[in-house]
């Protein structure tokens, strides 16, 4: 905009929205990204500009703020952001720098695997240093991300079992590493979409054991992570596992021959409390152990360990379970009595046979066999027959076929004493890992499963992709990754300070300004900053600059991080013009 006062002075005024990106810049600088980024994916000669490092970490920046990582949307963010960009990154910035182009460039270099996992295996030293973080626990599970790419025989999209509840798209698998209790990304699997679960936990735990060079870390998974193979792996490299089995590794017989005890009242159940909210301490399981000894074979050596076995029933899952079972009876009854309806569009069964097979039919549909009683009774009826033209009245004959239906209540208590146990295995030892402490441990799962929802959906938003070249389609999902990096740390330590401070924060709820957390997520925080606005105002002998002051929650948000105001303050720097 632009305003001429007669014929001497020029006023041009520039405004551009500022909102969270200093404070995402300054935050990924702390990361050591763009340094990091720059050692281990050098460019070639030809390579003009922004580096490859500062192109990737306001590329990021883009995508936290926005919400958004499609490619041809970065060029035109940038255009409306240049003052502000340079004076957070201290360097030239052109629109240029984050063409469609230069940002496919900037996904190739990531796809590189060896330069990547030279990248991760540095930063996780450096955020293990800087953020001074201690591992102790390493969550791991994989998941699937749908897109338009082409099938090949070769390639990564493939067609498998959708997570995403999109069978008819081909899709990519995603393997993550996680460090508790941030959720942080410590090692990125990138595999073909028809990929077993299974025989990935492997090379990722390899990948956590180079990245952070420790050992003696609970790995905790699912019940995919319970092959006996991955079990010894950890055993044999002196690291621990915890992880549910299966119905294929603890079959119902086996299972029932453990709960016996149980039954009988011999075996002592011990109780898992957690405490709520508001400090009260709830039953929330309950369970008992036992202990195996295992044998396998690891890199052609054999090893023997003992394996404690916890026998673990959620009350709620079991609540729930029995709720549902109830259901399902309740409609298979109702279901078999309509067996028994006479009249036009019901169908009639001439024999036993083909009613039996009906009913088995419904039992099974609904899950509940073994729990009805089904009898059934033969009737015969006379029916009469009108007299018509030349033949006379008659009495007809005709076979009935009926079933009755009663619950069978001990085989239901028997089946619902059974719902919501569940065995885990761990190598850990009681003195570290106690029964309550394992199940509230893996039930900390949702963790990870959190990062998965932010990688796929908001902020990140990976799926659907709509790449089409194979390494582009990994450097992107590795890019994502170091996002959810910047939004796990960034959350974790502004919880870690407030837990400090024993003082929550209020202000980060529209239409309830006193609502107070202590424990906020990244995403609350960085909106808490949307609506900061730099104009620039150019005359002929001087250029000025103004900020929104900020407010006093995006002041202590920032102490919070261990920023000063200066983040901000630094765009407001007046630049005298010479004549």
């Amino acid at each position: 905009m632009e305003y001429h006062h007669g014929m001497v002075e020029k006023l041009t005024i520039i405004t551009e929205r500022v909102d969270d990106t200093p404070l995402l810049l300054a935050h990924m600088e702390r990361m050591g990204l763009p340094s990091l980024l720059d050692e281990h994916f050098p460019t070639h000669g030809n390579w003009k500009g922004l580096s490859l490092g500062w192109t990737t970490t306001v590329w990021l920046a883009h995508i936290l703020s926005e919400g958004n990582h499609r490619l041809s949307h970065v060029q035109p963010w940038v255009e409306k952001r240049l003052e502000s960009l340079q004076a957070c990154i201290g360097q030239a910035v052109r629109a240029l720098d984050f063409s469609d182009d230069r940002l496919g460039d900037v996904l190739s270099a990531l796809s590189h695997d060896t330069a990547w996992e030279g990248f991760e295996v540095a930063l996780n030293g450096h955020l293990l240093r800087v953020y001074d973080l201690s591992p102790q626990r390493v969550r791991l599970d994989s998941t699937t991300a749908s897109g338009y790419g082409s099938v090949t025989p070769e390639g990564l999209f493939q067609f498998g079992h959708s997570k995403d509840h999109r069978p008819d798209l081909p899709q990519v698998k995603v393997m993550l590493a996680t460090l508790d209790p941030l959720g942080m990304p410590l090692a990125t699997m990138v595999l073909p979409g028809h990929r077993a679960d299974d025989p990935l936990y492997i090379p990722a735990i390899l990948q956590v054991r180079q990245g952070l060079g420790r050992r003696g870390l609970l790995y905790i998974g699912d019940c995919k992570m319970g092959a006996l193979e991955t079990r010894a792996v950890l055993q044999a490299g002196g690291d621990f596992y915890l992880c549910p089995l299966s119905e294929v590794q603890m079959p119902a017989d086996r299972l029932e021959k453990a709960l016996a005890p149980v039954w009988s009242g011999e075996q002592v159940l011990t109780p898992v409390y957690r405490e709520q909210e508001d400090g009260k301490q709830e039953c929330i399981a309950e369970g008992f152990e036992w202990q195996e000894t295992l044998t396998a074979e690891v890199d052609g050596q054999i090893i023997t360990w003992t394996e404690r076995r916890l026998a673990v029933r959620s009350q709620k899952q079991a609540q729930a379970a029995e709720a549902a079972l109830r259901v399902r009876l309740e409609k298979a009854q109702n279901a078999l009595l309509a067996l028994n309806e006479r009249g036009r569009g019901k169908k009639r069964f001439p024999d036993e046979a083909s009613l039996r097979q009906a009913a088995e039919a419904i039992v099974a549909h609904y899950q509940v066999q073994g729990l009805l009683c089904l009898r059934y009774e033969e009737e015969v009826k006379e029916r009469p027959v009108r007299r018509y033209r030349n033949r006379p009245a008659t009495v007809r004959q005709e076979r009935e076929i009926w079933v009755r239906v009663r619950v069978d209540e001990e085989a239901v208590e028997q089946a619902v004493r059974r719902l919501g146990w569940r065995v885990y295995v761990t190598n850990e030892g009681g003195e570290r890992l106690s029964l309550p402490q394992a199940v509230l441990a893996y039930r900390e799962q949702y963790t990870i499963d959190r990062g998965m929802g932010r990688l796929k959906g908001r902020p990140l938003s990976l799926t659907p992709m709509y790449l089409q070249r194979d390494d582009r389609v990994t450097g992107l999902i590795r890019l994502l990754t170091i996002a959810l990096r910047v939004l796990t740390l960034l959350e974790f330590v502004v919880r870690r300070n407030l837990a400090v401070e024993d003082v929550p924060l209020t202000g980060l709820y529209a239409g309830n300004p006193k609502r107070a957390t202590r424990r906020p997520t990244a995403e609350r925080l960085l909106e808490a900053f949307q609506g900061i606005t730099l104009t620039i105002v150019q005359e002929s002998h001087q250029t000025s600059r103004h900020l929104t002051p900020l407010s006093p929650l995006q002041q202590r948000i920032l102490a919070l991080l261990g920023f000063s105001p200066n983040v901000y303050a630094r765009l407001c720097t007046h630049s005298a013009k010479p004549p």
